[in-house]
């Protein structure tokens, strides 16, 4: 049996006394829910305050991104062990506004994961098809490339798969229950191929313009084990929400 993961993706928002106004609020509201891994990934700058506040509940730390080296010269980035070091647990990794906006490519990723599992962080591997691509009715194919080249020698203990549909993320637009169970169910059988049947354990979670008002929904799909929630986890009351969501 599968337990949820909720996650939260804060991407570049918060500063210090925000975060503390958060967890006033969000860690009340969640005390007692242990029906879903919670995990929270703010920026890196408050990983280190944050693993502090959140320390003796059962929240999760996760950071956004890391480097591929445990230490060098390489000026502005983040180690694995850095993120080990401040209480991290999880690292995000792919993130289709990482392969954007700076050129992460395929192999990077892998890079990422591999040097992250070997400091011995789980992964949240995020995967995903543009607008154009789902046009052109390439999603599968897509999903195929960058699961086999992301995943390219990495064994599956403590790897959750994000599928996120660029063209969901921050638009307000979300995939339909119809759309985001063909696209997991997709994604389970390649990690069968790739895995075996302990692919049958593995988490996978659905990012894109997730909030209260679709998440039991989303949670109902046989094969949607959790979510990734950028924009409705900056108010502890939405994110409580989600947490929190009805299972059918």
């Amino acid at each position: 049996m599968r337990k949820p993961f909720i996650a939260a993706n804060w991407k570049m928002n918060k500063t210090l006394s925000e975060m503390k106004d958060f967890f006033t609020v969000f860690i009340p509201l969640t005390v007692n829910k242990s029906n879903a891994d919670i995990v929270i990934a703010p920026p890196f700058t408050l990983l280190n305050p944050a693993s502090e506040i959140i320390k003796g509940t059962k929240i999760i730390l996760a950071a956004q991104d890391v480097f591929y080296e445990e230490k060098g010269a390489y000026t502005g980035e983040i180690s694995p062990l850095m993120l080990v070091d401040t209480g991290c647990q999880y690292v995000i990794i792919g993130h289709s506004e990482r392969r954007q906006y700076f050129g992460e490519t395929d192999e990077i990723v892998n890079k990422k994961i591999i040097a992250s599992k070997k400091a011995g962080l789980g992964i949240i591997f995020c995967i995903g098809e543009s607008l154009q691509e789902r046009e052109a009715g390439r999603t599968f194919e897509v999903l195929q490339k960058e699961i086999q080249k992301g995943l390219n020698e990495i064994e599956p203990s403590k790897l959750v798969i994000a599928y996120e549909p660029i063209w969901a993320i921050g638009t307000g637009k979300t995939a339909t229950t119809e759309q985001a169970q063909e696209a997991h169910s997709f994604i389970r059988k390649q990690l069968i191929k790739l895995y075996g049947n302990i692919a049958s354990e593995l988490c996978i979670i659905y990012g894109g313009s997730v909030t209260p008002e679709n998440i039991d929904s989303l949670m109902a799909c046989e094969d949607v084990d959790g979510v990734l929630v950028g924009g409705a986890s900056l108010k502890p009351e939405s994110f409580a929400r989600i947490v929190d969501f009805k299972q059918s």
